[in-house]
């Protein structure tokens, strides 16, 4: 049978109607969807400073029909048998606008797919542990403009993986580390989405860049600090420590630093995060990467155990301003791999104590960089151990 495009626009618009897909179809049903949608991973809960477990994860979202679609709604539910769903989250069309990015590309968001168009919705689902879900199902709910027909799609089925057992030391070691661009819904890291070799990757989804907080809230020293110096900042030069037990596979230790302020120009992607380590944690992996580190610092490739000197806080590769960049991922490149959970020492040690956390926003953290000017903080949660330290909080370590 030859359809040609009218035909199969008249189709679609005759099958979706405004209950195209109820939540009770039954699962040997054939049904014609507007959207093609799945996990780009499977999610991984990890438990964060604030004693809730965390999933991070993302839906790639295609529009196969000749038509253009917006999206009104997305449900988040806690299983897979579509009689038996309960509500996890939930996104309205503002939400969706917020978080749907067009072929992927951070920047370009919007609540709608023009014909043929992908984009991926970045989620973000915090639940107690007497919610975490095994398994999730999306409903995702919108309309056919050109005929303006709603519908309502039950896809992107997909296991829950374990919370993360891998516990992990600092990297870094004293008072006052600020967590910024951290988990979970910071833009910078978690958003950080990239086509490598033909595929797509997300290395940095659990990515934090610490810098250091004195005791006047700021983030640089000196009555009158110049932000074009590095050494203003109080994280540049800090000893940087491995997290684990590893070994050193992949290094670079060649790169100057960049003048504090803006990111620099024309960089090429191999020099993105300065000097660095990647560091294979056991004998199988995962590997974790620390990055923008002072030249002439780095440790040499070979085995490390936990605390060992890796290098100094710099300011190489894609950076504004001096601070240590650390993530884990599944595979020994820093950019083509998946981003990896993990969690800071273990519930009785007391690995650290959260002293803080600026609840003004990424923006204060922003101005306080650029300008010097104080964070704006109020009280943390405490000793904490087992945990991911999340976006904007200040901590201690051991």
């Amino acid at each position: 049978m030859r359809l040609n495009l009218r035909d199969f626009s008249a189709i679609v618009a005759a099958l979706f109607c405004s209950c195209a897909l109820a939540a009770g179809a039954v699962a040997d049903d054939i049904e014609l969807t507007p959207l093609v949608v799945d996990v780009l991973s499977t999610p991984t809960p990890v438990k964060g400073s604030d004693s809730r477990y965390h999933l991070v994860y993302e839906l790639r979202l295609a529009n196969p029909t000749p038509m253009a679609i917006s999206l009104t709604t997305l449900e988040i539910f806690n299983g897979a048998d579509e009689v038996k769903l309960v509500a996890l989250a939930a996104l309205d069309r503002n939400g969706i606008a917020s978080r749907l990015s067009v072929g992927g590309r951070r920047g370009a968001e919007a609540p709608y797919l023009t014909v043929g168009q992908f984009g991926i919705l970045f989620l973000h689902v915090a639940v107690d542990e007497i919610t975490l879900p095994k398994s999730i199902t999306h409903r995702i709910s919108g309309t056919l403009l050109q005929s303006n027909k709603e519908f309502a799609v039950i896809a992107g089925r997909t296991a829950v993986n374990s919370p993360t057992n891998l516990v992990l030391a600092p990297p870094l070691k004293g008072e006052g580390y600020f967590a910024g661009d951290g988990c979970c819904d910071s833009m910078r890291h978690v958003r950080a989405l990239l086509p490598l070799n033909g595929d797509l990757a997300l290395a940095q989804r659990f990515a934090i860049d610490w810098e250091q907080v004195g005791s006047d809230k700021r983030l640089v020293h000196g009555e009158k600090p110049d932000m074009q110096d590095v050494k203003s900042y109080n994280i540049y030069g800090k000893p940087v420590h491995a997290v684990a037990d590893g070994t050193v596979v992949a290094r670079r230790d060649d790169l100057p630093d960049q003048i504090p302020g803006k990111l620099p120009d024309n960089l090429r992607i191999s020099e993105a995060d300065g000097n660095f380590v990647v560091l294979k944690i056991g004998n199988n992996g995962p590997y974790a990467l620390f990055a923008h580190l002072q030249k002439n610092s780095v440790a040499n490739k070979g085995p490390v155990k936990a605390g060992d000197l890796l290098g100094y806080v710099g300011n190489s590769g894609n950076t504004s301003a001096p601070h240590l960049h650390f993530h884990v991922m599944d595979g020994p490149s820093p950019l083509l791999s998946n981003g990896l959970p993990y969690v800071i020492g273990n519930t009785t040690d007391h690995t650290y104590t959260e002293t803080g956390i600026d609840r003004a926003g990424t923006a204060d953290f922003d101005k306080a960089e650029a300008t010097g000017s104080p964070l704006t903080l109020s009280a943390g949660k405490g000793k904490l151990g087992g945990v991911l330290p999340l976006d904007l909080t200040v901590v201690d370590f051991k």
